[in-house]
């Protein structure tokens, strides 16, 4: 079976000379804090699904793709292996925390997600898997 391919955003801002990293409570409480990511549709390469994903599940219009940070192979709970790619992605001028509604639809339709920022990589317990290449970001 094909790994499925996934798109990690690490989205930062500089806040008073530190970097912060954007962060996600899923109002479903079992899906915990999250960073945006999601699947890499057939049309799309990695990249073009970190972009597509950004604006659907954060709202955000507005930041740059720096650089893919990591790519690697992962087993998830249920079993199936993912192909992860993890891009560094910046923006400025942003709130310190909002409420969006994703636009991609599927299983998140309808719920609103709850964005802030964390300036260390201890700060929340990312759900397994989010916070694999934090320390690339803050170190």
């Amino acid at each position: 079976m094909m790994p499925i391919k996934k798109a990690y955003g690490y989205v930062t801002r500089i806040r008073n000379g530190r970097t912060e990293v954007l962060v996600f409570r899923h109002p479903i409480r079992e899906a915990g804090i999250q960073i945006p990511k999601g699947t890499v549709e057939l049309h799309e390469n990695a990249y073009e699904a970190v972009i597509r994903e950004i604006k659907e599940e954060t709202g955000l219009a507005s930041f740059q793709v720096e650089k893919l940070i990591a790519e690697d192979f992962w087993e998830n709970a249920d079993g199936t292996m993912h192909n992860r790619f993890f891009y560094h992605i910046s923006v400025s001028d942003v709130p310190d925390q909002w409420g969006h509604q994703p636009t991609g639809g599927g299983e998140e339709d309808g719920l609103t997600l709850h964005f802030f920022w964390i300036s260390s990589q201890h700060e929340v317990e990312l759900i397994k898997g989010h916070g694999d290449y934090l320390n690339l970001i803050f170190n």
